[in-house]
């Protein structure tokens, strides 16, 4: 009973998590309002219906923007949700966790734990220590440019929700172009560690996730996990000798609370608490409380699943019908306007970094470059020199404008101080996202779109340029 509970609230949190199913349909990636908060659970941002941040990744997003900012908010939510709940996150409210169990049902010969698995457990704190930390702070002091490395090097989860769940939507074609050597070898790591998860009960879990690791330093403390009742314990060992995990003791920093272990406890000494409601109780308890406490006990449970299922039903309207704040489509009139190429762009007006204002009416007669970029984004930060040596070769002739995305914190012009990109304009988007609208902007970036000297579209593609295409598209532009 207890196993078939855990595994309906773990796929009740993984549609939670990704509860904008029309992400998946339209091929975009949801951006909306609730984008900013970081869930529980390891959950990719870039999954197309993810309607919250990973609190992995954006715990590397902080550590790069160090420089310039402290990133008390991602590390208050992260301590928050591990003093509330450490591990059992891990256990009842991870989507990867989730895909791992059931890999593991794949009927093979079983790798039982040993003193290599529990050895391996520490290879995870090595990863939050290097990629997880070291890397993104390296970068961002150094560089001045966000690399979350665990989640460009390894992420499973990144490849398997965000990669695959674009690349899966047939108008996300053009992105198989982008695709290279990087994404081949992080496909290759995708599918070593589920084939792990098929012999090794979570793999994953146990040996390199960097979450699991910062949750399990609370385990001891947090309101929520199995306790064990010392007076009742009799220290037989048979819960650590059935559990799957690499645990020493119930409750130390490998466990996940996944509560298997209550009922093989003959003492009934194991029970899973949030303070002091127990949520989970031995056996012989719910057997002494009798009937009036079994019917309280049922009451509470169909309230919370009423409540939870009033949630889900809510949220999946929401974030589906209601909520046109994460929508990245276009919004223009019928007529002349639109984004692709031979039509005219809807003119806008932003305000530039350096004060000044950029209309795009006020254009008209030269060559627009227009690039979506963002600082986190590698590719967009390499290229962005490419455009600043064409607008320096033809200063009457090319204005480009760079239009950092509206969903960063990042201290943009702090950003920008040292880098002499100075023949170019940046400007922040407006948080509707006035010029992504206007252009198209999709989920993938770096996106160039370039207009001729009559303001006509003649190239709105996502993906890296090179210096021989900006200059190609140039020529064209001119009619040369």
């Amino acid at each position: 009973m207890g196993k078939h509970k855990r595994k309906l609230i773990q796929l009740y949190s993984a549609v939670l998590y990704n509860a904008c199913a029309k992400g998946f349909i339209k091929g975009e990636i949801y951006t909306g309002r609730t984008k900013i908060m970081c869930v529980p659970g390891l959950n990719c941002y870039s999954c197309p219906a993810a309607v919250g941040a990973c609190p992995l990744g954006s715990l590397q997003n902080a550590l790069a923007s160090s420089e310039n900012r402290a990133g008390f908010y991602v590390f208050g939510i992260i301590m928050l949700w591990g003093l509330m709940l450490g591990r059992t996150i891990c256990g009842w409210l991870c989507p990867f966790g989730l895909i791992q169990e059931l890999l593991h049902k794949i009927p093979v010969h079983k790798i039982k734990k040993n003193g290599a698995t529990r050895a391996l457990t520490y290879l995870k704190y090595v990863i939050l220590t290097v990629f997880a930390a070291a890397v993104p702070l390296w970068f961002g002091l150094r560089e001045g440019r966000a690399v979350p490395g665990f989640c460009k090097y390894i992420c499973p989860a990144g490849t398997l929700e965000g990669a695959i769940g674009l690349l899966s939507n047939p108008s996300n074609e053009s992105f198989f172009g982008m695709l290279g050597a990087f994404f081949t070898a992080k496909f290759v790591i995708l599918m070593i560690i589920g084939l792990a998860c098929v012999f090794c009960y979570r793999s994953f879990c146990r040996f390199l996730c960097p979450l699991g690791a910062i949750y399990g330093m609370f385990n001891r403390i947090a309101l929520t996990g199995v306790k064990v009742d010392a007076d009742r314990c009799t220290h037989c060992g048979a819960c650590a000798m059935k559990c799957r995990m690499d645990i020493r003791h119930v409750g130390d920093r490998e466990c996940i609370s996944c509560a298997e272990c209550v009922d093989v406890c003959s003492q009934g000494a194991i029970s899973l608490r949030a303070g002091r409601i127990t949520l989970i109780a031995p056996e012989k308890d719910r057997e002494d409380g009798g009937a009036d406490h079994a019917a309280k006990r049922e009451r509470g449970r169909r309230i919370a699943g009423g409540v939870a299922l009033a949630v889900l039903v809510f949220a999946l309207l929401w974030y589906n019908v209601l909520d046109r704040s994460g929508e990245t489509g276009p919004d223009r009139p019928a007529g002349a306007y639109g984004h692709e190429a031979g039509d005219e762009l809807e003119d806008f007006t932003i305000e530039c970094l350096d004060g000044s204002t950029f209309s795009l009416a006020d254009t008209r007669g030269r060559v627009v470059f227009i690039n979506l970029w963002a600082t986190y984004c590698g590719p967009c930060v390499e290229e962005l020199p490419y455009f600043n040596d064409l607008a320096g070769e033809h200063p009457d002739d090319v204005t480009v404008l760079a239009v950092h995305n509206p969903m960063s914190k990042d201290d943009i012009p702090a950003y920008l101080a040292d880098k002499g990109w100075d023949d170019l304009r940046f400007a922040l988007d407006t948080k509707d996202k006035l010029v992504w609208n206007t252009v198209g902007g999709g989920a993938a970036m770096p996106q160039t779109i370039v207009l001729d000297r009559n303001g006509k579209v003649i190239y709105n593609q996502a993906g890296r340029v090179t210096p021989e295409l900006l200059a190609g598209l140039y020529e064209q532009a001119v009619g040369l």
